[in-house]
């Protein structure tokens, strides 16, 4: 008894940490209310995460205190006393809540599965541990990246995480490296402290902790429903940096139906989290679903720069395979908006991967950045860009064979460089081109190229068809060339079908894999996508 109370104690630093009960068979759960002295106590501890703000305003408080002459010994001393005074009613104020929390069943009840949990992880402890939601930092350890084989982990990583894309340096003589280095040191410190202050912040409003414990109600609320309407599964996932991964699993196979043989592993978005997020959309269409939250999102710790994101991508990926069975050729990977990186980093880094579904993505991270900074800010950024993050969506994209399909937003705000009215400003319309101008390089000529914007830019539904029948697109004769072609070759992309065909055939060929690579979804930016607008992407 005395160690239980020990350890319900000890739990006073962390924030409402038993949040809600749930009961799994479909059944709603509860919030966890505290008693008397317990809410008492909590209150007053919940002032002083207040803390966390002097952690942004300590540059501005120590000049204050300095030019007040607070920081010197005399003024120093008298000052730790008081600190210390407070530090220590706040202990007597931790105790009296971890006594209210040793008197309350409920709370005794879940420390005592949670301590079982964690000496005996069975299926059996783990079940009932997912009654309760709590700080996700105890939760037990559920799979890591060193369980996979030595030797295939040895190929896949390195101590500095998995391997990305880098931008290709330039070629310069040794003196002129040397120069040019010293010349650039400040650019690369400025460059250093935005990215690491608010320019991830800005890329990454979701990692703020003040905008997550805004938004606690709506997770909670968004994941008591995929626990208690989908039997969802929470799993803790620890990546090769160390990081802990929050996710959420979601298993329809048993249901019986196709879809649900089929893994859908979801790539939020900046400000996005599995309990609200595009997870939804796969999951009213039947499919098996992953979801997790970025490093420094929700559960999940770190910082999401790209590198983070990658090794976290990684070890979802591994978990699906060696911890929930599903072979690679059994997954998709759907991605909304900037999840789009760490999705083109999945299908590079797993070819065998089924296909890619990107919503509302972009090509390259730097036309958008360059959009909301300063023009004479341009060298800065493009340097941040791409030292720190460098999001090259259609680079990673390229090294994909596999099926691909981009839904474009027709009034997207966001990925757009002008605004939402001009939808040829939307860098989606550039992510596809890339595509096809690598893969049927004979196809996506200057004609081809013109024919394709030309249908890009078409402003409803109906201008589109007329632009795609204007060009007399005859579909069959396009899937038949196409056919024969992979038949007589079977080769990789790209290919070079068309290289002896006329413009007019050439035309037709484009438009035609436009419409197959691309669909268009009349709405905003974020704006959930509707189950029956997730398709399987075309195959040939």
């Amino acid at each position: 008894v005395l160690s239980r109370y020990l350890c319900v104690m000890l739990m006073f630093k962390f924030d409402h940490y038993l949040l809600s009960l749930y009961f799994l068979l479909f059944c709603q759960g509860w919030n966890y209310q505290p008693r008397g002295l317990e809410r008492h106590t909590d209150s007053i501890l919940g002032w002083v995460t207040l803390w966390s703000l002097s952690y942004y305003s300590s540059p501005l408080l120590l000049c204050y205190l300095y030019r007040k002459g607070f920081i010197c010994s005399s003024k120093l001393v008298p000052v730790s006393q008081y600190v210390g005074t407070v530090l220590v009613c706040l202990l007597g104020v931790a105790c009296l809540r971890g006594w209210g929390r040793f008197r309350n069943t409920d709370y005794v009840q879940f420390i005592t599965i949670l301590e079982e949990t964690k000496k005996n992880h069975t299926p059996a402890s783990k079940k009932k541990l997912r009654c309760y939601d709590f700080d996700f930092s105890h939760w037990p350890l559920d799979f890591s990246w060193t369980e996979v084989s030595t030797t295939e982990c040895q190929i896949k990583l390195s101590k500095a995480g998995v391997s990305l894309l880098r931008p290709e340096p330039r070629l310069r003589g040794a003196a002129d490296s040397v120069l040019h280095s010293v010349r650039t040191l400040p650019c690369h410190i400025i460059s250093f402290v935005i990215a690491h202050t608010f320019g991830r912040r800005m890329l990454y409003p979701g990692s703020v902790g003040l905008l997550q414990k805004a938004m606690r109600p709506m997770l909670q609320q968004g994941q008591a429903k995929l626990i208690e309407e989908f039997d969802g599964q929470r799993n803790k996932l620890v990546a090769c940096d160390g990081n802990e991964i929050d996710t959420m699993f979601v298993d329809r196979r048993r249901d019986g139906g196709q879809n649900g043989q089929t893994l859908v592993i979801c790539c939020e978005g900046n400000a996005g989290f599995y309990e609200v997020g595009c997870m939804n959309t796969p999951l009213e269409g039947g499919y098996s679903v992953l979801g997790w939250n970025h490093p420094g999102f929700g559960g999940s710790t770190g910082v999401p720069f790209p590198q983070n994101e990658a090794n976290a991508m990684d070890v979802v990926i591994q978990f699906a395979v060696h911890k929930l069975g599903f072979s690679l050729s059994d997954i998709v990977i759907y991605a909304w908006s900037i999840g789009g990186f760490t999705a083109s980093w999945a299908v590079m880094s797993y070819p065998e991967i089924q296909s890619l579904v990107l919503d509302a993505s972009f090509d390259d991270l730097l036309p958008l950045a360059l959009k909301v900074m300063p023009d004479s800010w341009r060298p800065l950024v493009q340097h941040t860009v791409r030292q720190y993050m460098n999001l090259n969506n259609a680079a990673q994209v390229l090294k994909y064979q596999g099926p691909v399909l981009l839904i474009r937003r027709t009034r997207d705000e966001i990925i757009t460089t002008t605004g939402p009215e001009d939808i040829m400003s939307n860098r989606g319309n550039d992510l596809l081109l890339k595509l096809l101008q690598f893969r049927y390089p004979k196809i996506m000529t200057d004609e081809g190229i013109r024919v394709v914007r030309q249908w890009l830019g078409a402003s409803s539904p109906l201008e589109e068809a007329s632009v795609y029948s204007g060009y007399e697109v005859d579909d069959d004769w396009c899937v038949s060339v196409l056919q024969s072609y992979q038949a007589d070759r079977d080769v990789s992309f790209p290919w070079s079908v068309g290289e002896d065909m006329t413009l007019e055939g050439r035309r037709q060929l484009a438009l035609f894999l436009a419409r197959k690579y691309m669909r268009n979804f009349e709405a905003t930016h974020c704006t959930p996508l509707p189950a029956i607008e997730f398709h399987p992407p075309w195959r040939l």
